[in-house]
């Protein structure tokens, strides 16, 4: 399929490439179908962009979360399992939205922390886990850095 997006232009994304996230993301419930991209010349890219392919205009950058040095331990409810269609563990990628705020005129990139993605790489399904409080075996270290 085709699809013309803001930040890449017009991308080809074969089928076997979609992500679908049954239930959207936090604000953006509208958008399902997602396809992963990278700079083309990283052989192992440390920043991943979510592109919507229901809304060429929508795009998030993604991490995994050991690159900024924290991890996390997940309680999955039977319902995100099912979403998920029941994956093993080591099926499942856990990934960081990056979002840029400013503060006392200095911008910076961080993590949701309380939002991971959770993708089943096999299937090619994810759902974000919204977290109401943070589980202290979140281990964190170097939140955020400056642009």
């Amino acid at each position: 399929m085709k699809v013309d997006t803001y930040l890449f232009g017009e991308l080809e994304v074969s089928p076997e490439k979609v992500i679908t996230f049954p239930n959207g993301l936090v604000a953006f419930e509208e958008a399902k179908r997602f396809t992963l991209i990278h700079e083309e010349d990283e052989a192992i890219p440390n920043t991943f962009t979510l592109q919507s392919l229901d809304d060429p205009a929508l795009a998030f950058q993604i991490v995994d979360p050991t690159d900024l040095g924290f991890s996390y331990e997940l309680a999955l409810s039977d319902e995100e399992k099912a979403l998920l269609q029941t994956p093993a563990s080591e099926d499942v990628a856990v990934m960081q939205m990056l979002f840029k705020k400013e503060e006392d005129g200095k911008t910076a990139i961080s993590p949701n922390l309380r939002a991971p993605l959770l993708i089943n790489i096999r299937a090619r399904v994810g759902i974000q886990k919204v977290m109401e409080k943070m589980n202290s075996k979140v281990m964190l270290s170097n939140l955020a850095s400056s642009v």
